[in-house]
């Protein structure tokens, strides 16, 4: 791929390419460098990730569109990978997901996410309220798929919440069904990558997958709704692409609350990276030998 392609020609090239490509999810610039430098070939601005990284809050549409962007331009401008963003519900109707697009593909992303969830939406596994219907569903998509070829060909990943939400009205069955008649309208509508949320089985898993031809993603979320499954089990299932979007989240917590607990009696946290591991990731060196390059400064 040639060093002028766009961050959505990039992607598309990886979706193309056969199997399942694994994408854990990054929340701020420096776990999204942390996914490039162990060698992963994309990323995804998980909402969740952002929201409770960002402002300790919970994922239910309590951060703005515009923080939302500050915090992706900070991470795309990071790396050379691409980057999907969480794009929500569009942040309104299809004049506002038009906006979004443009706004998402200006500030660098090879993608964005949107979903059919009604506003304000919340996390797919913690008990999604309802979507929208099947009609403004589609007008969503329609809107983001004409802005895409207008503004940076963003590859488009539409989400439907079909098969939780309308559960207990419709019965398990029936929303699994709505929910694969929303992606097969997705797909036709011209939307990039499906995803439907949160199934409960291998057999929703691969039934989905088998319904509706395209490029599907699949949620990998520990100790979430759907099996948790290794890439080549999803490639076997018809998965294109799979979202890990909590991992580094978690266990940076987990990371960070084991170190308070040992500072707390005393003792310097061991298991920990070097300052000189941690200088060299945030670019020291670089720093000092583009000031060298220009003879000005001195070195940090």
């Amino acid at each position: 791929m040639p060093a002028t392609s766009s961050p959505a020609d990039r992607l598309r090239t990886l979706l193309a390419a056969p199997g399942c490509q694994t994408m854990p999810c990054c929340f701020d610039a420096l776990s999204a460098r942390l996914v490039e430098q162990a060698g992963f070939p994309v990323t995804f601005m998980s909402g969740f990730a952002v929201s409770a990284a960002r402002a300790a809050l919970p994922d239910t549409g309590l951060l703005s569109v515009t923080e939302m962007l500050d915090q992706g331009r900070s991470i795309c401008d990071a790396v050379s990978i691409p980057v999907i963003g969480d794009g929500d519900t569009g942040h309104g109707n299809a004049a506002n997901v038009t906006r979004t697009v443009a706004q998402f593909a200006g500030a660098g992303f090879a993608g964005m996410m949107l979903e059919d969830q009604q506003a304000p939406k919340r996390c797919g596994h913690t008990g999604v309220k309802d979507v929208v219907d099947r009609d403004e569903a589609e007008r969503r998509i329609r809107a983001a798929v004409a802005a895409r070829e207008r503004h940076g060909d963003l590859v488009i990943v539409a989400r439907t919440d079909a098969r939780s939400a309308l559960a207990g009205a419709l019965g398990p069955k029936r929303a699994f069904s709505e929910a694969i008649e929303r992606l097969r309208a997705f797909a036709d509508l011209g939307a990039d990558v499906l995803f439907l949320e949160a199934p409960r089985d291998e057999d929703e898993m691969a039934h989905c997958c088998r319904a509706v031809p395209g490029v599907h993603m699949a949620n990998m979320l520990e100790d979430g709704i759907t099996p948790l499954l290794p890439g080549s089990r999803l490639a076997a299932l018809g998965y294109r692409l799979a979202a890990y979007p909590l991992t580094l989240l978690s266990c940076a917590v987990h990371a960070m609350q084991t170190a308070l607990a040992q500072l707390s009696t005393g003792q310097s946290p061991e298991r920990r990276v070097s300052f000189d591991t941690l200088r060299e990731i945030v670019g020291f060196d670089a720093y000092d030998a583009l000031l060298e390059r220009y003879g000005t400064g001195r070195k940090a």
